[in-house]
């Protein structure tokens, strides 16, 4: 990415604890059954309020064709943009949101640019409430 960390922030504010992780199949499952539903051109969002008091993220990247090594990459640029974009934004706000983020086929071609744009627009549009102009 562009660098360990930006410039005049502590690392802890950028953390992704166990507790903030969704890692139970049932609990994913749950969150794409009844999450509301946004999508953006490289990434179906599915979110709902938390039933802990913190936000938590949880990520799905099938393999749509696929080798590992490709999903790999995909999944580490989407787990780092969101613990650096979108996590601390839900904490500062004190927005308690379980967010997943389901990767489509397009989003193997999407560079991070594209990626950490529609996350930061997915942040404003949680912390706001309303839908983005994307």
């Amino acid at each position: 990415m562009d660098g360990a960390h930006p410039q005049g922030r502590a690392p802890g504010r950028y953390r992704l604890p166990c507790s903030a992780r969704i890692r139970r199949t049932s609990e994913i499952r749950n969150l794409l059954r009844r999450g509301k539903r946004r999508k953006t051109p490289h990434l179906d969002v599915f979110s709902e309020a938390s039933p802990v008091s913190l936000p938590r993220l949880a990520l799905v990247v099938p393999r749509h064709g696929r080798r590992i090594v490709a999903r790999n990459r995909l999944r580490r640029r989407l787990r780092e943009i969101a613990r650096y974009e979108l996590m601390p934004r839900l904490r500062e706000e004190g927005h308690a949101e379980d967010v997943l983020l389901r990767a489509t086929a397009a989003a193997y071609s999407a560079t991070v640019h594209e990626l950490r744009a529609e996350i930061r627009d997915l942040a404003t549009e949680l912390c706001s409430g309303r839908p983005s102009s994307r």
